[in-house]
């Protein structure tokens, strides 16, 4: 009987074979390293006329773009085993399913790293995003709004039965968060009740996170809220995901 808590060795076998799993597919590799930070220089030229307005708008899109690719990708990813039988058979070995999603978890977690320190490494660099605080505490919300996308994506895996199911929960999971996190008006701005649901949304704290590193050279009291926020709701999303992770393919 496979033990409830995770195992370290188990864990990092999974996230092994996910990572060479992924070194054999160059085109995943391209859109989740390579698309955030095509996006951030056309946004950078779409400014060109105004530099100054590229740094509120770019700050915030260094949290979103990679909780937006990473949640695409996860979401096909995991799928993609599901639906082979992949997931079955290795559920059918001693591996739990905590094992199985903090394997998943680790492997695109470290393709996220990359991701989130690639890009934002060319917007502070090469693109001349002025921030008034440290660049690394830029990473840290980027890094863990891509550890958001990781997790929803695995989550909502289980509830898709194709690739095209997994690619309309876009829409339901992402977008009403872009719309509400405050990219286009500020949240306190919106109608109270659309204001009280962007305050219950994690990408709202990705954004605010980003604009306080923006605004402060210190760390701020509401940067270390935003961080804990989005951090915990990636850990709330991937217990979730495990405790609902299906054993078998229907």
């Amino acid at each position: 009987m496979t033990s409830p808590l995770p195992s370290p060795s188990r864990v990092l076998a999974t996230a092994r074979r996910v990572l060479r799993q992924l070194a054999h597919d160059p085109r995943t590799i391209a859109l989740l390293l390579l698309v955030p930070v095509l996006l951030l220089v056309l946004l950078y030229y779409v400014f060109d006329a105004d530099r100054t307005a590229f740094d509120p708008i770019g700050a915030a899109l260094l949290g979103i773009f990679p909780l937006t690719t990473m949640f695409l990708v996860t979401s096909i990813a995991t799928l993609r085993e599901r639906t082979s039988g992949t997931l079955e058979r290795l559920l059918a070995m001693p591996l739990g399913k905590a094992d199985l999603i903090l394997g998943y978890a680790l492997a695109f977690g470290a393709l996220a790293t990359v991701q989130a320190t690639l890009a934002t490494t060319v917007a502070v660099w090469a693109l001349d995003l002025d921030i008034a605080g440290s660049t690394w505490l830029l990473l840290l919300i980027a890094l863990l709004d891509a550890l958001l996308g990781t997790a929803l994506g695995l989550f909502v895996s289980a509830f898709a039965r194709s690739e095209f199911q997994a690619v309309q929960f876009m829409p339901a999971v992402i977008f009403p968060q872009l719309l509400l996190c405050g990219l286009f008006a500020p949240r306190d701005s919106m109608q109270p009740v659309l204001e009280a649901v962007s305050n219950v949304l994690p990408m709202s704290y990705a954004v605010d996170g980003m604009r306080e590193v923006l605004q402060h050279p210190e760390v701020t009291a509401d940067y270390v809220r935003d961080a804990l926020v989005v951090g915990g709701s990636a850990a709330l999303v991937l217990a979730v995901g495990a405790a609902t992770l299906p054993r078998r393919t229907t």
